[in-house]
């Protein structure tokens, strides 16, 4: 056993930060008022983030890869059934793979749907002069109420998840993502995480941050 990078410092980064952005969206969301302005803001910070996140499943750390978050149905239910493997103590386990999708793809949703809503008092997304008005009032519906319960209650049971590795099964899943490591096998392969991966990180989100920019500037 012996202490191996994980996680490397970008991904760490963008954990962190989008768990902000998103208590900070809820929170404003609930606000109302002149508070949607930062609602919107924060939006385009969380789209700049992932963007951020489907590149560096690409090119990222080796436990950052979508490559070593993906397992197939077969794999899943093994998994349930019992079967275990150095590996899913590493990165995220079959079933912890399928909340990493999960909160991904409706953040996604959420994203892509608050680009296309109108609150009818003040604001209304820059995406929204694309579309029928019919069409903006599903989707600010979805935004507002459909995706945004269904967002609150897929990250109360992440968190759960996290409680329960930690009370149960005595397995630390915080920690990592503060620090990066894991002691683990030795005959597992750490993460690259040096200068030359963090300023790529920087480039990529700066690269969001711009696309973010743009489309608030439609």
């Amino acid at each position: 056993m012996k202490k191996i990078r994980i996680w490397d410092l970008p991904l760490r980064a963008f954990h962190w930060l989008l768990v902000i952005a998103v208590v900070a969206l809820v929170v404003t969301s609930e606000i109302g008022g002149n508070a949607i302005e930062w609602h919107f803001k924060i939006g385009y910070f969380v789209l700049a983030l992932l963007f951020f996140r489907i590149i560096w499943g690409f090119v990222g750390g080796y436990w950052s890869r979508f490559s070593h978050i993906f397992y197939a149905p077969s794999t899943i239910v093994a998994y349930l059934k019992g079967q275990d493997k150095p590996a899913y103590h590493a990165g995220h386990n079959p079933l912890g793979s399928l909340s990493v999708w999960a909160i991904l793809l409706l953040l996604i949703l959420q994203v892509t749907s608050g680009l296309f809503s109108d609150d009818e008092i003040a604001f209304i997304g820059p995406l929204a002069q694309f579309v029928s008005s019919t069409a903006i009032q599903k989707l600010t519906h979805y935004h507002k109420e459909i995706g945004k319960t269904i967002l609150i209650i897929l990250i109360i049971l992440h968190v759960a998840a996290i409680a329960y590795y930690k009370i149960k099964k005595n397995n630390n899943l915080i920690t990592p993502m503060l620090n990066g490591d894991k002691s683990l096998p030795d005959d597992l392969p750490a993460s690259k995480d040096n200068i030359y991966t963090r300023m790529l990180a920087l480039v990529i989100l700066g690269i969001g941050l711009g696309i973010a920019y743009y489309v608030n500037q439609l």
